[in-house]
Formats: structure tokens, C-alpha cells, sequence
């Protein structure tokens, strides 16, 4: 492992505009994103390539030996609730491809501590962790299941939720202090409401931010990991 300017690095796979990177930046690491997708607002060292095909050939050329920890978000749509439930039951949406698998067997080969980001759903992963909004007094709730491997962790208590996520629900209007931060309509949260409610100020972009992960996960993510190694930076 080599340090970049005194700060352990971590790998960011799947990193769309970087949610998960601010908060592993915020923690102490140094970040890498890797992205099939141009994401010119990843606001950290970012490689367009197919995360798979990156990750393999760090692998093989040894190179993955300078970071110290990787963190994935793999697509979801072949696993996530909206598209096992709903869209299936109407027969809307398409073939996705299961990435977790391949990907799994290639952090393994790593030999590196990692987590493998997941939403509620039927992804093939373990729920080691998870995290919501509520748990950071954030305007969404988000929850997100994270598959752990390589270290260990005390896991925060899963907080009461303060009510209801705005917006209408089969047709009647519900207020509440959470926004819906995803689709469009309905009373779905507009972007600068997406924005404050997951603390996410460099990006505006509408399908950044309903994809993206609030950076408070990652920092206590990255701050728990670097507490048990012992390779937190003194500040």
C-alpha cells in the first residue's frame, strides 16, 4: 500500500459522480473512481474504463496493492426492489445483467478489505451493514445494504424513522420530512431539495443525484475501517 500525500487510498468502483468518494475523502482517504461513463464532475482522480476490466488488471499487474481499501457500487437494476416488484408485475423494463458475482470473486482475488454497495432489493448480497438517512438527521432516507468483508465494524443503530417521505402514494399526498430523491412527478424532490437533503453540492445533475449515495455513509464507513487498521491520518 502507498499513501497519497500521507493518505491511505481507496479504490471507488462504480463511482458515478461521486457520492461515495466525498465521503471516503472526508474520512482521510485519497480517492479513485472508476466509471464505464465520463463523469467530468467526480470531483477525486477518476479513470473512465469498465470497473471489471480495471479491477483485473490492477489485479494482474499488482498495482492494486497501493490502495488500501475498495468500495464498489455495482448497477442494481438487476436486483433492486423497483425492478424485481413493480416493473416486473407490469411487465415493464429489460434484461439486466447480474455484475455482484464477478465482481465478488474479483475482490476476493484483491486480497483487500472492501464493501459492495447494494439498495433494498434481491441483489446477491449480504446485508453486513445498513445504513439510512435518518441515522445522519438527513433529508432522505435512502437505505443501502453494504456486503463487508476483510474488517470488522460496529454497526450504528438503525434510528426510528421521524415520519413519512413526501410525496403522493397511490393517489393521496402524504407530507413528511424526507424527500423522495429519485423519478420524476408525484411530488418527487427537485434538485436543489435532492441536493440539501444528501449533502451533495458539486453536481446538479437530476440522474446524478438519484443514483448517488449521501457521502455521510461513506465517511463513517471510512472512518470506522481507518479506526481498526490503524491508518487513520493524524489531524
Amino acid at each position: 500500500m502507498t499513501a497519497v500525500g500521507g493518505r491511505p487510498e481507496v479504490l471507488d468502483l462504480f463511482c458515478c459522480a461521486g457520492g461515495a468518494g466525498v465521503g471516503y475523502a472526508r474520512a482521510g482517504f485519497a480517492v479513485t473512481g472508476v466509471d464505464l461513463v465520463d463523469r467530468p464532475r467526480y470531483p477525486h482522480r477518476f479513470v473512465r474504463a469498465d470497473a471489471l476490466e480495471y479491477l483485473a488488471a490492477l489485479i494482474a499487474s499488482g498495482e492494486i496493492r497501493r490502495f488500501a481499501f475498495v468500495h464498489s457500487s455495482p448497477p442494481c437494476q438487476a436486483g433492486c426492489a423497483l425492478t424485481v416488484g413493480t416493473n416486473a408485475s407490469r411487465g415493464w423494463g429489460r434484461e439486466h445483467v447480474q455484475l455482484i458475482p464477478a465482481l465478488r470473486e474479483l475482490l476476493d482475488a484483491t486480497g483487500l478489505p472492501y464493501v459492495i454497495e447494494q439498495p433494498d432489493g434481491a441483489a446477491p448480497v449480504r446485508k453486513d451493514l445498513r445504513l439510512c438517512g435518518e441515522m445522519f438527521g438527513l433529508g432522505v432516507l435512502r437505505h443501502r445494504n453494504f456486503e463487508v468483508s476483510g474488517w470488522t465494524f460496529l454497526a450504528p443503530p438503525h434510528v426510528p424513522h421521524r415520519g413519512r417521505v413526501r410525496g403522493y402514494r397511490h393517489g393521496v399526498w402524504h407530507e413528511g420530512p424526507y424527500v423522495a430523491a429519485y423519478g420524476k412527478g408525484g411530488g418527487k424532490a427537485t434538485v436543489p431539495e435532492m441536493q440539501a437533503a444528501m449533502g451533495i453540492d458539486w453536481t446538479d445533475v437530476r440522474e446524478e443525484l438519484t443514483e448517488a449515495i449521501p457521502p455521510a455513509y461513506t465517511e463513517w464507513i471510512g472512518s470506522a475501517f481507518l479506526e481498526v487498521s490503524g491508518l487513520a491520518v493524524a489531524a
